[in-house]
C-alpha cells in the first residue's frame, strides 16, 4: 500500500518549476535556440519569405503537442454556435478563378456557420471582450472548402509557431486558473509587449469589434493570404471580407458585462431567434486582390496576418451574398461535431506562403483527429456532398461502406483513377507552380519587423466615441493587472502609436508616456494617417431597419391597447421582435373594451431586463402608469428606463408615459419632450422620442432612432452617465 507521502515523492519526482537558468528543450530533450519561428525558405536576395518545412522536428512537436491539449472540448473557439444558409454568386469572378463556387451565377451553395468566441471554454459567457470566430463551410460541387476566419480581419501572431504561446498567456493563468474568458490579466499583457507584432491586433480587440452587439452585425475575415487561380493558370493573391447587411454594431461595455451574467447564452439565442422569426442575417461577400506583379509594392508584406490592407490601396470587390435561415436540428451533432479546416479548398483557391497560413493547415486536420477521430470528415455536417472516392480505410467509428476487393492503387481493375491534370478543369486541384528558391533559416523578412504603423492607422481612423471606447477598454483591462512592470510596459507601447492615448491610459493605470524604440531601434509618431474599412461607422446599412431588432413594451393593468397594437402590427410589418414586459406574466388588462385589451406579457420586470432589448417602449393610460410607479415595481421600472438611457438605446412614449420618462431622466438637460395636453407636438432629443397619442409619425420617428442601432451623442455630450443605471 503506498503512502501519502510516497505518493507526492513519486510526483515531485516529475515536477519542476519554471526558471530562467533551465533552458527550453523538446519532449526528448534537445536544446533548439528559436522558440519564434519555422524553419521555412528565405530568399534573403529578393526580401521573400517562402514555404515553411515540414521537416522541422520542433515545430512538429509544438503544434503536435498544443492540438491535443484538450479532449473533447476545442482547444480555442470552444464557446460557439452556428446556422445552415445558403451562398449565392452575383457578378461571376471568373476573371481570377475557376472556382465554380465562386464563377456559378446559378448555382446556390449550402453553407455551415459557426461563430463562437476564442478564450473561455464551453461554459462561458457570449459577451465577454474576446475576438469571435466566422468559420464558413461550402459544400460545393467540387468538394469542401472550409473558410475559417475572424471577426477582426489581423492577428496576434506572424508565425504559426507562437500560436500556442499566444493561447497560452491569454487562458487562465496556470498557477489559479483565473480569469475565465477575459484577457484581463498578467500573462496576456505581458505576451503582448513581448511580442510587438501583437500590437496591431490587440488595439482591434480592446476596440468595439471585440463586443458585438450580434452575430449577425459582425464582419467576417479569411484573415489569411490565399490566392486564386483562373482557368490560364494565373494567380492573385487575395483576402476574403464577409460584410453584413445590417451594418457593424456593438454593445458598449457596461452592457456586454451586465448581459454576461444576466444572459450568457445571449448571441446564439439571438441569432436563432432572427432565424426562427425570419429575418435571415446577410452578407455580402467579397474578396481584395493584388497581383503578383504587386506582390512588393507595399510597406508591409501581404504575407503578414498582423497586417490589413488598407482599403483606399486595395479595394474590395464584393460579386456575391450568403444569408442563413435554417437553425441546426440538435446542437451536438451539427454545432459540436462541426469541423473546419484551412487545408480544404477546392480548385480555383489556393494558398501562399502566409507563415501563420502554412502552420494553420498543417495544425487544423490534426486538431480534429484529437476531438472527432480519424473519420471526422465522415460525420453528417462535415460531409461533402459529392462523391467520395479513394482506398482511404478503417479507423475509429468509420460509417462508410466500401464494396470491392481492391483498396490500393494502382489496381487491376484500374478502379478509382486520379484525374487528368488540366490547368482549366475546374473539377481536378492543381497546384499551382510557383518558384522556391532561398535557404533554410528560422527568420522572416524585414517587412515583417514593422509593428505600429497599421496600429496607428487603425487608431487614428476610428471615430471619436470608438477611441474613448478604445482608451476605456485599455484602461480596464490594465487595471486588473496588478504588476506593475506589464501595465507600465503597455503604457510605454501605446505611446509608440499615440501620445493623447498613451496619457488617457497613463492617468488611469499608472505608468509613464512616454516614447520607447522598437524592436528595430525606431520611434514612431503619429503621422496621422486614416483609411476607410476600419471603423465601424464606416459600414452603417444602406438602408437602417428595426428587422431583427428587439422593442419592450413595457405594460400595467389599464394600459392604451391601441398605442401597444399600433407598435406590435408596425414592428411585425418590418420584421421587429415586439416584447410585451409586464408587473407580472400572467394576464394584464388593457383599458377600453377593445378585443386586444387583455393580453399575457411575454416577461415581467424580474424576469428580462433593458440589456437584454434594443429599444423601450412605454405606452400611455393612466391606470398602467400608476400601476408602474406602486412602490414594490417603481424601483425597477426606473431602472429600466436609465439603463437604457445610459446604454445608448432608443426610449418612446405616449400619452401619460411620458411622465414617466420625465421622472427617470430627471436632471439629464436637453431632453425635450412632449406634454400630453391636447394640441401637443411629438417631440425627439438624443434618440428619446414621445407623443401625445401614438401615431404613423411617432412611429416613424421611433422607428428611424431604433434603426442608428445606439444613439451616441448621449455619450458625446455627457448625458449617458448622468443617470444612475
Amino acid at each position: 500500500m503506498t503512502s501519502a507521502n510516497a505518493k507526492f515523492d513519486d510526483m515531485a519526482k516529475n515536477t519542476h518549476e519554471i526558471s530562467e537558468s533551465a533552458k527550453l528543450t523538446s519532449d526528448y530533450g534537445v536544446h533548439f535556440p528559436d522558440n519564434d519561428n519555422w524553419l521555412r525558405v528565405v530568399d534573403n536576395e529578393n526580401g521573400r519569405a517562402g514555404p515553411s518545412l515540414l521537416e522541422d522536428p520542433y515545430a512538429r512537436e509544438k503544434i503536435h503537442r498544443f492540438d491535443h491539449e484538450r479532449i473533447p472540448e476545442r482547444v480555442v473557439h470552444a464557446r460557439g454556435t452556428g446556422a445552415f444558409g445558403t451562398f449565392r454568386v452575383t457578378d461571376s469572378l471568373s476573371d481570377l478563378t475557376k472556382a465554380a463556387v465562386l464563377t456559378d451565377t446559378s448555382r446556390e451553395t449550402p453553407i455551415f456557420v459557426r461563430f463562437s468566441t476564442v478564450l473561455g471554454s464551453r461554459g462561458s459567457a457570449d459577451t465577454v471582450r474576446d475576438v469571435r470566430g466566422f468559420a464558413i463551410k461550402f459544400y460545393t460541387e467540387e468538394g469542401i472548402w472550409d473558410l475559417v476566419g475572424n471577426n477582426i480581419p489581423v492577428f496576434f501572431i506572424q508565425d504559426a509557431l507562437k500560436f500556442p504561446d499566444v493561447i497560452h498567456a491569454g487562458k487562465p493563468e496556470p498557477h489559479n486558473e483565473v480569469p475565465q474568458a477575459q484577457s484581463a490579466h498578467n500573462n496576456f499583457w505581458d505576451f503582448m509587449f513581448m511580442h510587438p507584432e501583437a500590437t496591431h491586433m490587440f488595439m482591434w480587440a480592446m476596440s468595439d469589434r471585440a463586443i458585438p452587439r450580434s452575430y449577425r452585425m459582425m464582419q467576417g475575415f479569411g484573415v489569411n493570404t490565399f490566392t486564386l487561380i483562373n482557368a490560364k493558370g494565373e494567380r492573385v493573391f487575395v483576402k476574403f471580407h464577409s460584410t453584413p447587411v445590417l451594418g457593424v454594431h456593438s454593445l458598449v461595455w457596461d452592457e456586454a458585462l451586465k448581459l454576461a451574467g444576466q444572459d450568457p447564452d445571449f448571441h446564439r439565442k439571438d441569432l436563432m431567434e432572427a432565424i426562427e422569426n425570419g429575418v435571415f442575417p446577410k452578407w455580402k461577400f467579397g474578396v481584395q486582390v493584388v497581383s503578383e506583379a504587386d506582390e512588393h509594392s507595399f510597406d508591409f508584406d501581404i504575407l503578414d496576418a498582423t497586417k490589413v490592407w488598407p482599403e483606399d490601396l486595395v479595394p474590395v470587390r464584393y460579386f456575391a451574398e450568403f444569408e442563413l435561415n435554417r437553425n441546426v436540428d440538435e446542437f451536438f451533432t451539427q454545432t459540436e461535431q462541426a469541423a473546419f479546416c484551412t487545408s480544404h479548398v477546392v480548385p480555383g483557391i489556393g494558398f501562399s506562403d502566409d507563415p501563420l497560413l502554412q502552420g494553420r493547415n498543417f495544425s487544423y486536420f490534426d486538431t480534429q483527429i484529437s476531438r472527432l477521430g480519424i473519420n471526422w470528415e465522415e460525420l453528417p455536417v462535415n460531409r461533402p456532398v459529392c462523391p467520395v472516392m479513394n482506398f482511404n480505410r478503417d479507423g475509429a467509428l468509420r460509417h462508410k461502406i466500401t464494396k470491392g476487393n481492391v483498396n490500393y492503387w494502382p489496381n487491376r481493375h484500374n478502379a478509382h483513377p486520379p484525374a487528368k491534370a488540366s490547368t482549366a478543369d475546374a473539377q481536378v486541384y492543381n497546384d499551382y507552380p510557383a518558384k522556391a528558391a532561398g535557404i533554410k533559416a528560422r527568420t522572416l523578412t524585414p517587412k515583417f519587423r514593422e509593428h505600429v504603423r497599421q496600429a496607428q492607422l487603425f487608431y487614428n481612423s476610428l471615430s471619436a466615441v470608438e477611441q474613448t471606447h478604445l482608451q476605456n477598454a485599455l484602461a480596464f483591462e490594465l487595471d486588473h493587472c496588478d504588476d506593475s512592470v506589464v501595465y507600465e510596459r503597455i503604457v510605454t507601447r501605446l505611446a509608440q502609436i499615440d501620445s493623447g492615448l498613451a496619457q488617457t491610459v497613463a492617468e488611469m493605470v499608472g505608468g509613464e508616456a512616454k516614447e520607447a524604440a522598437d524592436g528595430e531601434g525606431s520611434v514612431s509618431t503619429n503621422q496621422g494617417r486614416k483609411a476607410p474599412g476600419l471603423s465601424q461607422f464606416d459600414f452603417l446599412p444602406e438602408k437602417p431597419t428595426v428587422a431583427g431588432r428587439r422593442v419592450a413594451i413595457i405594460i400595467g393593468d389599464g394600459f392604451d391597447p391601441s398605442a401597444v397594437d399600433l407598435i406590435k402590427s408596425s414592428l411585425a410589418a418590418e420584421g421587429g421582435i415586439p416584447l410585451l414586459i409586464g408587473t407580472k406574466r400572467s394576464p394584464i388588462k388593457g383599458s377600453g373594451t377593445m378585443r386586444s385589451s387583455t393580453v399575457t406579457p411575454d416577461h415581467h420586470l424580474e424576469g428580462l431586463r433593458s440589456t437584454m432589448v434594443d429599444a423601450v417602449f412605454v405606452p400611455g393610460g393612466k391606470a398602467s402608469i400608476e400601476a408602474l410607479i406602486q412602490p414594490k415595481v417603481k424601483g425597477r421600472v426606473l431602472h429600466w428606463l436609465r439603463e437604457a438611457f445610459g446604454h445608448l438605446k432608443a426610449i418612446g412614449a405616449t400619452g401619460e408615459g411620458i411622465a414617466l420618462i420625465e421622472e427617470a431622466l430627471h436632471g439629464v438637460p436637453s431632453i425635450q419632450l412632449s406634454t400630453v395636453e391636447e394640441g401637443g407636438e411629438l417631440a425627439q432629443s438624443y434618440g428619446v422620442v414621445t407623443a401625445p397619442s401614438p401615431s404613423k409619425e411617432f412611429v416613424t420617428t421611433f422607428f428611424e432612432s431604433i434603426a442608428q442601432h445606439k444613439n451616441f451623442d448621449r455619450e458625446t455630450d455627457g448625458l449617458s452617465t448622468m443617470v444612475a443605471y
